[in-house]
């Protein structure tokens, strides 16, 4: 049996994802690269290179994530490229893109984007890419940063939650994106805007509710109002990250159908939990914005099946056991993150399946799209000759329990322990060699660290 850590050359499978649809092939890998796909009566060519059968096991393009806090360096001890990357191979994810904050430095001057790279070299399983942030007064460094590989930048339009990534102003909006301009970089926004205090006086903080009631769905809806109005004026591609609310939907599509170059993501989170059915005191449901109700979740399903929304990641955003406050269970003073890198195919699947998605859908939305998103569409996301060998191995059959000790991040906390998913991933290929088989990871890291041309 092939090892973790070693090339494959050819892997041949019963189910194999070709241009939207599943069929018997055979898939020949040359340099890392997809050389040739060989499907029907052609299948059983023979070949001097040891194959490796799969049987029924589908074989699809590796997962492309392209919203991912690794942490590294600064609060390592949240997280760090060794166990993130780690984790997202266990779940068949190749590639990775880091978010600009929450490591110290943040990656918002080219030599903090140095500092990261040095950090992360050596220490990745899968391919990692790297977003830049913007910030108040940084928008001399966008350039040089997109010269050195940023495939673009991430702002927030409320507080970020660490103070070393302050969030912008409309004016440093403008100054941000008169320099993307005709750079063909994007700019990502965590789009929620402070309105007046929303919180309602005598709430119980250990309450679900009174956390969702301090973030209504307003403060989307008016920041995404303003992301729409800028897009369609610089022209320059915005992209809406973790959408939460559904209620921001009609202006998404206005702006679109104006002529505006914007995109969104929405989270598994979003997509799987409800706000009805979180407990009290459960701190380890809290992100930002929060999760809504069941009702607010089936209409972001209805968007996704529209193509309304274009991709789904994971926000990863783990922290250390004492920032989620579970001893005293207060949501208001709890950090807001939710750890999931590790089980977004298998989370996607099991309940895009209920609601009659198919394979082809869940390329699209967690391969295609994200690899599109990050300037990697040409290389990633796809079976396409010459693109890279980046393959997820998986059973959408299998259905397993999400428990502590299959758990690669590091810290374990997330609110999918004890959940029953569908999709088990078999093994992991980055660029033709297995990182991840069967609870085996390859002995060294062999991710690389991707620039955008």
């Amino acid at each position: 049996m092939m090892e973790p850590g070693s090339s494959l050359k050819v892997i041949k499978s019963q189910r194999v994802f070709l241009s939207n649809e599943i069929c018997p092939a055979l898939i020949i890998i040359k340099d890392g690269k997809i050389s040739e796909i060989v499907t029907g009566s052609d299948r059983e060519t023979t070949t001097s290179c040891e194959v490796l059968d799969v049987g029924e096991s589908l074989v699809m393009p590796g997962i492309v994530d392209s919203h991912v806090h690794v942490n590294e360096p600064g609060r390592t001890d949240w997280e760090g490229y060794w166990t993130a990357t780690r984790s997202a191979a266990s779940g068949g994810v190749t590639t990775i893109v880091d978010m600009p904050l929450n490591s110290i430095p943040p990656t918002t001057t080219l030599q903090n984007f140095r500092t990261k790279l040095e950090a992360a070299s050596g220490k990745c399983f899968v391919d990692t890419a790297f977003w830049g942030g913007v910030v108040p007064g940084n928008q001399s460094e966008l350039r040089p940063m997109i010269r050195a590989g940023i495939p673009g930048f991430k702002c927030f339009m409320i507080h970020s939650g660490v103070e070393e990534f302050p969030h912008v102003s409309e004016s440093d909006l403008h100054a941000a994106m008169a320099q993307l301009q005709g750079t063909g970089s994007v700019l990502l926004f965590h789009a929620e805007t402070e309105l007046e205090d929303q919180r309602i006086e005598n709430e119980d903080p250990c309450e679900y509710s009174a956390f969702l009631n301090s973030r209504p769905d307003s403060m989307e809806v008016e920041a995404i109002q303003t992301v729409s109005q800028l897009c369609l004026q610089y022209q320059v591609q915005c992209h809406i990250v973790h959408l939460s609310s559904a209620k921001a939907l009609d202006i998404v599509k206005a702006a679109r159908k104006a002529g505006a170059p914007l995109t969104v993501e929405t989270t598994h989170h979003y997509l799987t939990l409800s706000a009805e059915h979180i407990p009290p005191g459960a701190t380890l449901f809290k992100c930002c914005p929060p999760i809504r109700t069941q009702d607010n979740q089936e209409k972001l399903w209805s968007a996704l099946r529209d193509g309304h929304i274009d991709l789904v990641v994971s926000d990863h955003s783990p922290c250390t056991a004492d920032l989620k406050k579970l001893e005293t269970g207060d949501f208001m003073k709890a950090w807001g993150g939710i750890s999931s890198l590790q089980f977004g195919l298998p989370l996607f699947w099991t309940s895009a399946r209920k609601r009659g998605f198919s394979i082809p859908e869940v390329v699209k939305f967690l391969c295609q799209k994200p690899a599109e998103l990050c300037r990697l569409g040409n290389r990633k996301g796809s079976f396409l000759p010459g693109f890279d060998a980046d393959i997820v191995i998986w059973d959408p059959e299998k259905e397993f329990e999400v428990t502590e000790a299959c758990i690669h991040h590091k810290n374990k906390l997330t609110p999918y322990l004890g959940c029953r998913l569908y999709g088990e991933v078999f093994a992991t290929l980055v660029r033709g060699k297995i990182v991840y088989l069967k609870g085996k990871f390859s002995p060294n890291p062999l991710g690389e660290l991707l620039l955008a041309q």
